[in-house]
C-alpha cells in the first residue's frame, strides 16, 4: 500500500511527496507569478498511466530479452470542457527504438493494458483507454 503527502503552500500551490518521501511541485502561485509553477495535477494522472505502463513494457520486453535501446511514451488526454473536467479518453502512443520484434512489442503493451498497469486499470471502468507504436530504427 502507498501513502502521498500533500502540503499547501499558497494559493494553488502545493508539494507532493511520494510513499518514498520524494518531493514533487504542484500548481502554481498568483502571489509569485500566474503561470505553473509546478505540475498541473490532470497532467500528474497522465504522467501516472504513462510511466506504469512504461514500466510494465520495459520489464516485458527485457525478460524476453528484446534488444530494447529506448522506449518514449507520449500520453494524450481528452478531458470534458466543463467541471468536474473528467478524463473521457487517454491514448498512449509507444516509440521504442531497437531491433525489437514489432509482435513482442505489441504483446507487452496489451499484457500492460489488460494486466499489469494499475493505473490504467483503475481509469478503464470510466475512461477509453487507447494505444499504438511505432519502432524507431
Amino acid at each position: 500500500m502507498g501513502t502521498v503527502t500533500i502540503k499547501w503552500i499558497e494559493s494553488t500551490l502545493m508539494t507532493g511527496a511520494d510513499s518514498n518521501g520524494r518531493p514533487l511541485t504542484i500548481g502554481w502561485s498568483r502571489q509569485r507569478q500566474p503561470e505553473w509553477t509546478g505540475l498541473k495535477p490532470s497532467d500528474l494522472l497522465l504522467l501516472a498511466a504513462a510511466s506504469c505502463s512504461t514500466y510494465d513494457v520495459v520489464d516485458i520486453l527485457a525478460k524476453q530479452r528484446e534488444p530494447l535501446e529506448d522506449l518514449e511514451v507520449i500520453c494524450r488526454g481528452e478531458q470534458l470542457t466543463e467541471p468536474p473536467y473528467n478524463f473521457t479518453c487517454i491514448h498512449l502512443h509507444y516509440k521504442a527504438k531497437g531491433a525489437v520484434n514489432s509482435n513482442k512489442l505489441a504483446r507487452a503493451i496489451q499484457l500492460s493494458e489488460e494486466k499489469y498497469c494499475s493505473v490504467t486499470n483503475t481509469l478503464k471502468p470510466t475512461v477509453r483507454i487507447t494505444s499504438s507504436c511505432e519502432i524507431i530504427e
